[in-house]
């Protein structure tokens, strides 16, 4: 019996359960997917609407982190540093190299995923920052200059976008301490670069947020489109802790 034929059978033996679960699963990720839109989408209504407690919240936020890099030339170094290594293009190439090592290793419907939420996502923070076209920080003594718009921020969405198709990947293959650890590095890699945007005064608080919830909102879609690619190859169900392709996971250990 092929493997595939003994896959169909084992998710085939509770019909119930299998499609109780992938309505579960769908309607999980389009609930992520759909929240996520009407909060950008909220926040860009009440960004473009000039929203009063929005706007001194961005403002306070900006200037009180501007003034510390402002009399901390250490810490502007080091935030630089940051800005540097946590753009969008160094995740990029790194789930490109990511999607290369899928491939050769067998698990190439995997690689496909990481490559088409990597696109989409790459895709929507240049296409938004166009579309909401906000106007950058205007702060005095600058520490940093960044070109183009301000919403959202792409730092941010790339490095939650990164971070979460990094962690979805690689969470079968570790212990359970293990993925705590990778959860934890993950959290503070993501809070980090949002932070360094700020602070360098380059974006918004309201930028950095809006970059996060584009990002978990896209890979909560792709992620819901994978499972029903994967139960129509008759794959078992799956959950988050086994990452989005648990038989690939198993098949490169």
């Amino acid at each position: 019996m092929s493997s595939l034929t003994h896959r169909r059978t084992t998710s085939d033996k509770t019909p119930g359960l299998s499609h109780r679960g992938l309505v579960a699963r769908l309607l999980l990720g389009g609930a992520v997917a759909a929240v996520g839109a009407v909060v950008f989408l909220a926040m860009v209504l009440l960004v473009l609407g000039n929203w009063e407690p929005l706007k001194r919240l961005d403002k306070s936020v900006a200037d009180s982190l501007h003034s510390v890099a402002v009399q901390h030339p250490g810490l502007v170094r080091f935030l630089d540093i940051v800005a540097s290594v946590g753009q969008p293009n160094v995740f990029r190439a790194l789930l490109v190299v990511a999607a290369i090592w899928l491939w050769v290793k067998g698990a190439r419907r995997l690689a496909l995923w990481v490559v088409v939420t990597t696109a989409v996502g790459a895709m929507l923070a240049v296409g938004l920052k166009i579309l909401v076209a906000r106007a950058r920080p205007n702060l005095p003594s600058p520490v940093a200059h960044a070109g183009g718009y301000s919403m959202p921020s792409g730092h941010a969405l790339g490095s939650m976008l990164g971070v979460g198709i990094l962690l979805l990947v690689v969470v079968p293959l570790l212990s359970r301490g293990g993925r705590i650890v990778a959860y934890v590095v993950g959290a503070a890699v993501v809070l980090l670069i949002g932070y360094d945007r700020v602070a360098l005064g380059v974006h918004y608080v309201s930028d950095v947020v809006a970059g996060w919830v584009v990002a978990v909102a896209v890979i909560a879609s792709t992620a819901v489109a994978f499972e029903v690619w994967r139960r129509d190859q008759g794959e078992a169900p799956s959950s988050l802790r086994e990452g989005v392709d648990p038989e690939a996971a198993r098949h490169i250990t």
